[in-house]
């Protein structure tokens, strides 16, 4: 029997937001084509829901992307007050599962379920949004890092001295997005222009830590608001804003942003992998917390982009561990960002073609699941 790799996170309480999901499949078909058994862990507030929570929208949307990427039988989906089974395999099943793996891969250390995380052998914390875990844990806030035996972060230059993410007393070991090639080929003729799929906002709140204040992507987005003004090229962002950010609004508005629903463009992971592959490259704004700290932190997102052979233009957080200047772009300022959009739009075959390389030789989920395997065991 191959042995499991547990993958926990919260996939239940963000339906319909495809790139999400992926943010998660890309983990569990990853260590699949490694030739362990996947199997996810996810829990959720019935207070969210409306009604039976094994009913609701988001116990159906959980099972239907398990199901179609063939893990039906592979998932626990747990009542986060009771640890009851909302939905997937018996609690008991998770257990055993949890008992015989290699490890658990506790994404932002969502499951905090204490039986859960005591069978498995090891746990491995995974932080995908670096600066964030780190300054809730040292202001009080949140003692996200208990109970696990390995750090792991997509953060490239946590550690170093020219980052200002606190290291909290911990090694952490870097890595890097996983891109399961094979769900990614390299995309034909693109049908948009520069794209992404973010949200306004987020979950987090900005962090005011030693004096500082780390803010999200509205605060770094509002500095680029000229771009498509400036460039005379399209940019379609499937943004989730709220419509009450009404100043917001008008100011995208103003400069020629074309505003698409993020749901329509990207709800299902099947049309969210539709809208990169149909993207002419994308154009990338980090939150501020990443741009500030220098943690090298990169896009999941971006990845796929990548991956697809769709040039990536993206704001500089520390990239120093990627190749970059063909395929992948950094920029700090507004002229950057525009002499970006020119180089890639004069050369845009030559871009084209070094994105996907680049997604090969730094992204392919064989070789970054491998070396984050040898890492934590």
């Amino acid at each position: 029997m191959k042995q499991p790799i547990v993958v926990a996170g919260a996939l239940a309480q963000r339906p319909y937001a495809g790139g999400h999901a992926w943010v998660f499949l890309q983990y569990l078909l990853g260590f699949r084509r490694l030739g362990f058994a996947p199997y996810f862990v996810d829990w959720l507030d019935p207070a969210m829901c409306d009604g039976a929570p094994a009913k609701s929208p988001q116990a159906r949307y959980l099972a239907g992307v398990l199901t179609r990427y063939g893990l039906s039988d592979s998932f626990t989906l747990l009542d986060g007050s009771t640890g009851e089974v909302i939905a997937g395999e018996p609690r008991a099943t998770g257990l055993t599962r949890a008992r015989d793996s290699l490890f658990v891969l506790n994404v932002m250390g969502y499951l905090q379920d204490e039986e859960l995380l005591a069978a498995s052998p090891r746990r491995v914390f995974l932080d995908i949004d670096p600066g964030f875990p780190q300054m809730w844990h040292a202001l009080g806030l949140a003692e996200p890092f208990a109970e696990h035996d390995a750090f792991v972060t997509v953060g490239a230059n946590i550690g170093s001295d020219d980052c200002a993410v606190p290291t909290c007393g911990l090694h952490w070991i870097p890595t890097r997005p996983p891109v399961v090639l094979e769900h990614w080929p390299r995309a034909t003729a693109p049908r948009l222009g520069f794209t992404t799929v973010a949200s306004w906002r987020g979950a987090f709140a900005p962090v005011d830590y030693h004096g500082h204040t780390y803010g999200l992507r509205v605060h770094q987005f509002r500095r680029f608001a000229e771009l498509p003004d400036r460039t005379g090229k399209t940019f379609d962002v499937a943004l989730d804003i709220h419509p009450a950010e009404e100043p917001d609004l008008a100011l995208l508005a103003k400069y020629g942003w074309r505003l698409l629903d993020p749901l329509d463009a990207a709800g299902e992971p099947e049309s969210f992998a539709r809208f990169v592959a149909e993207s002419a490259a994308e154009f990338m704004v980090a939150k501020g917390m990443y741009v500030d700290t220098r943690g090298g932190w990169f896009s999941d997102r971006s990845a796929c982009y990548l991956a697809c052979g769709r040039p990536v233009l993206a704001q500089q957080t520390g990239l120093d561990a990627y190749p970059t200047g063909l395929g992948l772009v950094p920029f700090s300022t507004l002229d950057d960002a525009i002499g970006a959009v020119e180089s890639i739009t004069a050369t845009y075959d030559r871009h084209a073609a070094a994105a996907r390389e680049l997604a090969e030789a730094y992204f392919d989920s064989d070789l970054v699941l491998t070396q984050l395997i040898e890492a934590v065991t």
